[in-house]
């Protein structure tokens, strides 16, 4: 996929601003995404050969091989990235709130 099929399938999606984007179908469009783009590569068994001992070790590397890949393909890889982390976070401060609401409720 180039970067203006990325596009288009961004736009599709969410609209030409994002105005479409909610934690919940940003979550789903995430997970379809990683369907398409790993599911036809995973045949068979997965085998994991990581040295990492800690998530700094594997972040680290994860950003290291970044910087490696196309331009586009890293493009898209830290946008996805991006776009998860942030509307996870939105979804953490939802959570948050609901939660004392529900809360002054059963008091």
């Amino acid at each position: 996929m180039n970067l203006d099929e990325f596009k288009g399938l961004i736009d599709q999606e969410f609209g030409d601003h994002l105005e479409h984007a909610t934690p919940g179908n940003v979550r789903e469009f995430l997970d379809r995404m990683q369907l398409n783009v790993l599911g036809p590569q995973l045949k068979g068994r997965i085998v994991l050969q990581e040295n990492a001992s800690s998530y700094e070790e594997v972040v680290k590397d994860f950003f290291a091989k970044v910087l490696e890949f196309p331009r586009e393909e890293a493009l898209m890889l830290l946008w996805l990235l991006a776009f998860d982390l942030v509307f996870s976070a939105i979804e953490v401060q939802h959570a948050e709130k609901f939660k004392t609401l529900f809360r002054e409720l059963e008091e």
